[in-house]
């Protein structure tokens, strides 16, 4: 469906957005990274119209507070803590709802996030994009732990492939949680994308139904396909790690592409 006849039938019965936050807002690069073009002023158009907007990422390198400060520095200044839902707090809701003790397999700067975690004779292993920690012991290390374990408890905090960095690919957390399934002969829990309570969690905190909703991201699978498997409208920016063979997908089929935000919060209000 092209973008304008997808936004001319649905912006009348879309009460929110779900946004990504990497690869749509902006892309991740030396420093704070580059803003995505139009972006900035997408955001304040959606929040000036009073159009309920949140943000679903599954950064797992940084804390939540790092993100939006990251984020107000890049100019969003109206994004803040309460809009932003990643991973980490949600898993560390999970840990203490299940009396979990987290092995942690994530990145440094992440590991605040947990410091409230009792992370003695852990019976559960966590995994987050961990970068440059994903080393051979660590992940061996994972390993052991898991068979060490009666009943051994794998989370992680998504489940995509790869990232854009510095117009460079780079393995995302899923191929590493996949090695540790096959190894481990255990299948991972999944807090955050593609998992439908995560993006569920998000559209209840805007007070909506999911097919209200509509959720834009770069990753096909992990933001569209995962999106809409939860009810929502699940649309792709041209942006971020979006490739031309994305439009070929075998399985998922976004409601529709837009070049970036800023065309798709044009068209919305526009039809709205």
């Amino acid at each position: 469906m092209t973008a304008v006849k997808f936004w001319s039938e649905h912006s009348k019965s879309i009460g929110g957005f779900l946004l990504d936050i990497s690869g749509v807002l902006y892309n991740c690069g030396e420093g704070l990274g580059t803003v995505v073009d139009g972006s900035v002023a997408a955001i304040d158009r959606l929040m000036s119209a009073n159009v309920p907007v949140r943000f679903c990422t599954n950064e797992t390198q940084c804390t939540r507070s790092y993100i939006v400060s990251k984020l107000q520095r890049l100019g969003f200044e109206q994004i803040k803590d309460a809009l932003v839902f990643p991973p980490a707090p949600a898993v560390c809701k999970v840990l203490k709802e299940r009396g979990l003790r987290p092995h942690l397999l994530v990145h440094t700067d992440v590991v605040p996030d947990f410091s409230e975690m009792d992370q003695t004779d852990p019976n559960c292993v966590v995994i987050g994009d961990a970068g440059e920690i994903f080393s051979y012991e660590n992940v061996n290390i994972a390993f052991q732990k898991l068979l060490s374990m009666e009943k051994p408890v794998l989370i992680t905090m998504g489940m995509g492939k790869f990232y854009k960095s510095d117009d460079n690919l780079n393995l995302d957390v899923g191929p590493f949680a996949k090695a540790l399934e096959y190894a481990c002969d255990i299948k991972s829990e999944v807090v955050g994308k593609p998992s439908e309570t995560f993006f569920l969690t998000a559209v209840k905190d805007m007070n909506l139904e999911a097919n209200k909703v509509v959720m834009i991201g770069d990753d096909i699978v992990s933001d569209v396909g995962g999106s809409q498997k939860a009810g929502l409208f699940g649309v792709q920016v041209r942006t971020g790690k979006y490739r031309p063979q994305d439009e070929n997908h075998p399985t998922v089929k976004p409601h529709c592409y837009v070049d970036n935000l800023a065309e798709a919060v044009d068209l919305y209000l526009k039809y709205k």
